[in-house]
């Protein structure tokens, strides 16, 4: 009798990526497979890329060179955003087996069920036009805070992104639907979810919204934490902000990429708002929840972006009530509009502006941290011990460590920072 065929999965990317593994994974322990770890043997590795990420396809050529040192009987497939956007890139890394794009991952079990070692690599990917289906997705056992995917893919279509021919047109669950995965998580002892989404603030299928969804989801028993991932600054509406200003369970922390500081910048990059809509919006939600955490994502040397730019959105993130900032460094994708814009940055000042609003970010950070200093706020713990310490989040996303306890593990403690 034979044994059961192990398989090992690595993410590249985004939280969303995450949950998709996750999702991928118990569907083929569903079909038999037992899951070990990417450092272990397998009989099948699972690659999740990423196009967001500038070395996604290095980093995926080194772990299938990896696979091919330890296990070149093997059999690699290799799914997620790059796959879908360059199929036959990817095939032709020597050792790859099977490339599944958007439409087909969460078909991964039938096709590894015809799969055998040896044969040419096979590209399973329709265009992108024709992904339509909503998988849902969220990962479990991975951590306290779980990612539930409610939306996928996006119909906007700034000029530095991919992310729309990776992932296709915005879709999403039912509210209905999410409710039902949001039950079986509280069963499962699951204390904080993450809201996720390509494009999270265009729920809703027919006449639901992103509104609509939060509120159905703040009158349920069950989950003590919500928390929304990263929302367009257009479509996080007022009455989200005060939706989550009077919740117990949407905590007090918000991420709305900004990307630029420079209105002529935003225009470049086809955002569909302005600086003064961002400022507004952070307003806002300082006015009802001083206490409130407010994560930026910013980008820094796209194509004509002029010291004059980047000194405007330096000085205008420099006055913004905002906690921390996520700093991307442009860089160029394939078949994007921004690749005929002008005139390139060069590489190394791209470098020097990351460096200098990532300084900004730790300062922001560390001022933020400090107005609280001598308060007791509520902690959720996480699982992960490292050397004899253990991490875990406020309400407001101030990270704190404190001496392991087990009994601590995925509660939420009072906490005097």
């Amino acid at each position: 009798m034979g044994s059961k065929k192990t398989v090992a999965f690595h993410t590249l990317g985004c939280k969303l990526n995450f949950s998709e593994t996750s999702t991928l994974s118990r569907m083929l322990e569903n079909e038999g497979f037992e899951k070990t770890a990417f450092e272990d043997h397998a009989d099948v590795y699972v690659i999740n890329t990423c196009s967001v990420t500038d070395n996604a396809d290095k980093e995926c050529r080194q772990l299938v060179r990896r696979i091919q040192r330890k296990a070149p009987e093997s059999l690699v497939v290799i799914t997620g955003c790059y796959a879908q956007l360059k199929p036959k890139e990817i095939a032709s890394i020597p050792g790859v087996d099977m490339v599944l794009g958007a439409a087909e991952k969460f078909n991964i079990a039938h096709h590894l069920k015809e799969l055998t070692k040896g044969d040419a690599t096979k590209i399973c990917s329709c265009d992108i036009e024709e992904v339509s289906g909503f998988h849902s997705s969220f990962s479990i056992n991975d951590r306290t805070r779980t990612f539930l995917k409610v939306q996928d893919g996006c119909d906007y279509n700034c000029s530095f992104c991919t992310i729309p021919m990776a992932r296709g047109k915005s879709r999403s669950d039912l509210i209905e639907g999410v409710v039902a995965n949001v039950n079986k998580l509280a069963a499962n002892g699951v204390k904080e979810i993450v809201l996720t989404g390509v494009n999270l603030g265009d729920f809703g299928e027919g006449k639901e919204n992103f509104y609509e969804l939060a509120s159905t989801l703040n009158k349920l028993e069950g989950i003590q934490r919500y928390r929304i991932s990263s929302i367009e600054p257009n479509l996080l509406t007022n009455s989200i902000i005060e939706l989550v200003a009077n919740s117990n369970t949407f905590m007090p922390h918000f991420h709305i990429p900004l990307q630029s500081g420079s209105n002529r910048i935003l225009g470049l990059m086809r955002r569909r708002y302005r600086r003064e809509l961002y400022a507004e919006r952070v307003k806002l939600i300082k006015t009802l929840m001083p206490h409130a955490a407010i994560g930026v994502d910013v980008i820094v040397g796209f194509p004509g972006e002029t010291n004059e730019d980047f000194q405007e959105t330096f000085d205008f993130l420099h006055e913004l009530d905002v906690t921390y900032l996520h700093v991307f460094t442009y860089s160029e994708r394939d078949n994007t509009h921004a690749l005929t814009l002008g005139p390139v940055v060069p590489v190394h000042v791209r470098h020097e502006r990351n460096k200098t609003l990532r300084n900004l970010s730790y300062m922001k950070q560390q001022y933020f941290n400090q107005q609280f200093a001598g308060e007791t706020r509520k902690v959720l713990f996480e699982e992960n011990e490292k050397n004899g310490m253990m991490e875990g989040y406020t309400d407001n996303y101030i990270k704190v460590v404190a001496p392991y306890k087990q009994e601590w593990v995925n509660n939420i403690i009072d906490w005097k920072l």
